[in-house]
């Protein structure tokens, strides 16, 4: 069994004091989050609501029964009987929770029933129980203390004042992933690390995200930005704050120092692919392969890349979900952009496209993104995997877009307009994908 000394880990990541937090065993300097040097901004109260005096927060309470949890499995795990009757209070929803994981396969999975079910900790108790499905903890040895706390660890890192990057999208994701890995072509060719890298990289894929979009954090100078050199600065961050808690609870700390690094490096290159603003580098490269039929999936980096994809649709499969929960995530993504139009307002900044809540509504910014940046990407997948699950999609991405065209006043008069509508359409497809997708990654 190796150790990962300081000097390896400096050696093989070009990590930097400001980037990871609360990571001394690995020599570096925790990260202040919130401490932002423009206008005294801090990103953990921009989306959060006002709480009565004397309330105790819910983060609190999410905190105490986390612990509570944690504690619970510690003990059973020792042996020992736990004393503390507090956990039957939630018993009756857990046993609800436990059902609704009978069918975590399912397209129509309810990830805000479950979240209300766990008590909030949605992205705890489905990513572990994945885990464990698929064989994991047993096959990787991994500690179920370390994995518990490691989990707990991603859930608490997430912002959950943010409308929609949260841990509930986490979780969303997650689910998504392993419907996806579940698919013939994937199930068939896939090794137990490569299904082990997309959960890790799905529950991680936005960790710590700030609920504003890359633009944001660049005109306003933020240290993020300056740190990663205005390249894929979120999903930089979002990588380096997993590798960060991976360091820290040592989950890989068994395995051989070489492992865990490759580990790290490989989970990277899934949360980076994310970033939106590659969108067409990783599209066209999928069209590529799938035009010339020469996707080899015996080929280790022919998995990896196929496995970005598949977290690319995961990551942004709102619009394909059932009405009734596409609807709800759109509401939320459309309140964080609004959300940030109002802090550039307020500070006086130009206000990012889509953010603009008098310029823009909930269905325009839904049918946009639908059409430049879904549509493409979903059907490409379709040709890659065409199964039932992909025909689903297909499905309710149209009739949500449908459903989303009779909201939209404008959409109906468009053709009315004939000399405004060139115009507009061939400025689209950029700000609408780059902006609608920088927030979503």
């Amino acid at each position: 069994m190796l150790a990962v000394t300081n000097k390896t880990i400096k050696s093989s990541f070009v990590f930097t004091p400001g980037d990871v937090r609360v990571r001394s065993q690995v020599g570096f300097e925790p990260e202040r989050r919130g401490s932002h040097p423009y206008l005294g901004v801090d990103f953990r109260t921009l989306h959060s609501r006002a709480e009565s005096a004397g309330s105790i927060p819910a983060r609190r309470i999410r905190r105490l029964f986390s612990f509570q949890r944690h504690l619970l499995s510690s003990r059973l795990l020792r042996g020992a009987p736990h004393l503390n009757p507090l956990h039957i209070l939630d018993e009756d929803y857990c046993g609800q929770a436990k059902c609704m994981l009978e069918k975590v396969g399912s397209w129509n999975f309810d990830i805000f029933l479950f979240d209300r079910l766990t008590n909030g900790n949605s992205l705890v108790f489905l990513t572990f129980h994945l885990l464990s499905q698929y064989g994991l903890i047993e096959l990787f040895q991994l500690d179920m203390v370390k994995v518990r706390r490691f989990l707990v660890l991603v859930q608490e890192d997430y912002h959950n004042q943010n409308p929609y990057h949260n841990a509930v999208h986490a979780a969303d994701v997650t689910q998504a992933m392993h419907c996806y890995l579940r698919e013939p072509k994937l199930a068939q060719s896939l090794t137990s690390f490569d299904i082990l890298l997309g959960l890790l990289a799905a529950a991680t894929h936005d960790l710590d995200h700030p609920g504003v979009n890359q633009p944001f954090l660049i005109k306003t100078n933020h240290y993020l930005a300056a740190l990663y050199r205005n390249t894929s600065v979120l999903e930089n961050h979002h990588w380096r704050s997993a590798v960060g808690l991976l360091r820290e609870t040592e989950l890989f700390s068994h395995l051989p120092a070489e492992d865990s690094l490759s580990i790290e490096r490989q989970l990277g290159s899934l949360i980076l692919a994310t970033d939106i603003s590659r969108q067409n580098e990783y599209l066209s490269r999928f069209r590529t392969h799938l035009d010339e039929n020469d996707l080899n999936l015996g080929n280790a980096s022919h998995r990896h890349f196929v496995l970005q994809m598949a977290l690319k649709c995961a990551d942004i499969c709102n619009p394909c979900r059932p009405w009734e929960l596409s609807k709800q995530w759109s509401e939320k993504v459309t309140e964080e952009f609004f959300h940030q139009g109002d802090i550039e307002k307020k500070l006086k900044l130009e206000i990012s496209p889509l953010c603009d809540s008098e310029a823009n509504t909930i269905a325009s910014v839904q049918i946009g993104f639908m059409t430049y940046v879904v549509e493409p990407l979903f059907a490409e997948w379709a040709r890659f995997s065409d199964t039932r699950l992909s025909q689903t999609m297909l499905g309710h991405l149209g009739l949500n877009k449908a459903s989303w065209s009779t909201m939209e006043p404008e959409a109906s008069g468009s053709s009315e307009d004939g000399e405004s509508d060139p115009a507009r359409s061939s400025e689209e497809p950029s700000s609408r994908a780059l902006t609608q997708g920088s927030p979503e990654s």
